[in-house]
């Protein structure tokens, strides 16, 4: 065993195997055409595994011309079940690509960010919101060969991968229009997450005017039953009454819920509401939530392509539209 505290190097998988170290090179970088016996093979990979040997990944990003390491920069975002999930997915999804994936949150207010992806050199950055044009061409000089941005409509220099949320309020209105008349909204009290609601708002907003139902009535509900509770009046007071609910998400909707019972009433025979994201404890709220289920591993699996897709130089695919969500109904809609 290599002495604690030094990096155990190929010369020291060499001397454990008793081969020339450029064999231990072929054997742990799979270099093709070389003529190695498997028994040969087979006693390198056991020393490196017997030594705690780790690859560098300096000398990785020399040899192959770029690290293997995607830098995604995650907003001032509240982490719930959703971002968790999605971030748990895409870890999966890169390294299925031989790629690590390294998050850092809200890196303007906790570090400059110049001084995030000096430190780690990545091949490809995933911004989750946009940052300035200086940071832009600061990376693209020190050799960062991808940048691509979710919400980048207006950076034409830099790869859009935006996922479409208009679907998920469109799902919504759908559901509650079959049975009722006038929807509202239940908008989220947190304006971090403003980048979500609007689309999401737009997409029930396309439904009510294609089917001719009045514009949805949209209200902000706080995460705090007696102020819920007099949202869920004031939308039960409006002529005409407003008795469908698309939620922002789960939290939302388990708020217009918990105002709901404040007021005696209950869903659906009172209102009835619909959610997103389909978090864990949706499912034991009374009653149950119907919500929006969003497929994150697919969601995932698509960033993780498009990333792979711009570092080989091939074009972006197209995001799928509509696939990724589902309906779950349950008895709150």
């Amino acid at each position: 065993m290599a002495r604690e505290g030094r990096r155990v190097t190929s010369a020291d998988v060499a001397r454990e195997a008793g081969v020339a170290r450029s064999t231990v090179s072929y054997v742990l970088n799979n270099t093709p055409h070389q003529k190695i016996p498997d028994s040969t093979r087979q006693r390198v990979l056991d020393a490196a595994a017997k030594l705690g040997y780790a690859p560098s990944a300096a000398a990785r990003a020399l040899r192959s011309g770029r690290s293997e390491v995607v830098l995604c920069l995650l907003p001032d975002w509240p982490l719930g079940y959703a971002v968790g999930t999605l971030v748990q997915r895409m870890t999966a999804a890169f390294a299925r690509h031989k790629l690590t994936f390294v998050v850092h949150s809200d890196t303007r207010a906790a570090r400059p960010l110049s001084e995030v992806w000096k430190a780690i050199t990545p091949a490809a950055v995933l911004a989750l919101d946009e940052f300035s044009d200086d940071d832009d061409e600061a990376m693209r000089a020190a050799g960062v060969q991808v940048i691509v941005a979710m919400q980048a409509s207006a950076r034409r220099r830099w790869r859009e991968m935006s996922t479409p949320e208009n679907p998920i309020g469109a799902l919504q209105a759908r559901h509650l229009a079959a049975s009722h008349q006038r929807l509202g909204y239940a908008y989220p009290d947190d304006e971090r997450v403003a980048v979500f609601a609007e689309p999401r708002l737009a997409g029930v907003r396309e439904v009510c005017a294609e089917l001719g139902l009045p514009e949805p009535d949209v209200r902000m509900v706080p995460l705090k039953p007696a102020t819920a509770a007099e949202v869920v009046q004031g939308w039960l007071s409006a002529d005409p009454p407003v008795t469908g609910i698309c939620a922002f998400n789960d939290e939302i909707a388990m708020a217009v819920l918990s105002g709901l019972a404040h007021l005696g009433l209950e869903a659906p025979r009172d209102m009835a509401v619909v959610g997103v994201d389909d978090i864990p404890s949706a499912a034991v709220a009374h009653p149950p939530l119907t919500t929006v289920v969003q497929d994150f591993t697919a969601i995932a699996e698509h960033y993780a392509d498009s990333v792979v897709a711009a570092l080989n130089g091939e074009p972006i695919p197209a995001t799928p539209v509509g696939d990724g969500f589902r309906l779950e109904i349950r008895g709150s809609a």
